[in-house]
């Protein structure tokens, strides 16, 4: 008995604790967005941490009046500066934010943070049906995002529309229709014979629409000159995958994980590559990484010589709830360390815990950024390793 309630009590402790850290840097209906949604979040080289998000201006719609906004944290996410937009196209969307700090640019020894993202001119399901366009761009800062660069369109090296009545460029056999990064940061490859390389995970779909969304497909696109041009990765082998990340597991090694967006498999899909990121060894669904639909999140970090990789989702097969946070020492074969970061109470309806990113803070600390209780809410909370 003595033992039980020894548990119970730090299981409490434990979630007081959280819950004590936890800090909301967007809450929906504030600073003229009726919603937030999409979390990313970086680290500056400077230690500052940049919170993107899609700040929905009259509803919680993916499509419509959509900016990317940010805000900042000089204190590992305790406090949080004012909303400052980085990308506004009026009426129409921009969103899709995948932020990355290049630190291994010699011309710009302070690190240089870049935002990629996508503008759109239609809904989702009629872009699918060839009725819109999905566009792809980034901006860069070399000022700790005090200021931005003019952005810069590199949808006919990342993308692939054929649309060429709306741009020569763009009239690839491909046909690829809606188009969307990652949800959540890119990545930087640090070592190794790719080091250098910028990685932006992506999802797209092929020609019209198919039943429970098998025409989505992830991909990717990367930049081995710190950004001056682009190419395209191959794409993942598996029907219906769709909002991916990555994080590199060793000297050449990528993990991927993805969404199956037909549901037909509540897990992840898990895909390996052997050259960072450009073509895929292996791909299968994980049955050790339930999910519900939805986003997830993935991080590494190097420590002794190896990389730790983290993987964050709502590890539940019908809600988007028991977001879970996971650390594994061999590429996310096994995983040593299991901790719940959000749960809903008895009897809650809704979404409690959906998208997410991860920022490491130090050696012994990860930032969970999620978004929480239906949405109403963007939350961070940092979580002892």
């Amino acid at each position: 008995m003595m033992n039980k309630l020894f548990y119970i009590g730090a299981a409490l402790l434990m979630q007081s604790t959280l819950n004590a850290q936890e800090v909301t840097v967007f809450k929906s209906g504030e600073a003229g967005y009726a919603s937030y949604r999409i979390p990313a979040i970086v680290k500056n080289k400077n230690g500052d941490l940049l919170a993107f998000s899609e700040g929905r201006v009259d509803h919680a719609g993916d499509y419509g009046n959509v900016d990317i906004v940010y805000k900042i944290s000089k204190d590992n996410g305790k406090t949080w500066g004012a909303i400052q937009v980085a990308a506004d196209y009026e009426k129409l969307q921009a969103g899709n934010a995948a932020p990355v700090v290049d630190l291994l640019d010699p011309n710009y020894p302070n690190g240089r943070i870049f935002l990629f993202y996508n503008t759109g001119n239609n809904h989702e399901s009629e872009i699918r049906k060839g009725k819109g366009l999905r566009e792809s761009w980034f901006i860069t800062s070399t000022d700790g995002a005090k200021t931005w660069s003019a952005p810069v369109n590199i949808t006919a090296e990342t993308h692939q529309p054929k649309q060429p009545d709306v741009n020569p460029a763009y009239n690839f056999d491909a046909d690829w229709r809606t188009l969307a990064n990652t949800p959540g940061h890119a990545l930087q490859l640090d070592s190794g014979p790719y080091k250098g390389r910028l990685y932006i995970p992506a999802n797209h779909s092929e020609g019209n629409p198919l039943a429970n969304g098998k025409d989505y497909y992830a991909h990717s696109f990367y930049s081995d000159d710190h950004g001056k041009t682009y190419k395209i990765g191959s794409t993942v082998p598996f029907e219906g995958s769709n909002e991916t990340m990555a994080a590199q597991i060793s000297e050449t090694g990528v993990y991927m994980n993805s969404r199956n967006q037909q549901g037909n498999v509540r897990t992840r899909i898990i895909s390996y590559s052997n050259n960072g990121g450009v073509t895929w060894d292996t791909t299968f669904y994980d049955k050790n990484l339930p999910d519900p639909v939805n986003q997830g999140s993935v991080l590494s970090w190097r420590k002794k010589g190896k990389y730790i990789l983290a993987v964050c989702n709502a590890a539940d097969t019908k809600n988007r709830d028991n977001l879970t946070l996971r650390l594994s020492k061999d590429g996310g074969k096994t995983w040593y360390k299991n901790t719940v970061v959000a749960k809903a109470p008895a009897g809650y309806k809704g979404s409690y815990s959906a998208y997410s990113d991860l920022v490491l803070l130090n050696p012994k600390t990860i930032g969970v950024f999620y978004e929480k209780d239906n949405y109403k809410e963007i939350v961070f909370i940092p979580v002892k390793l």
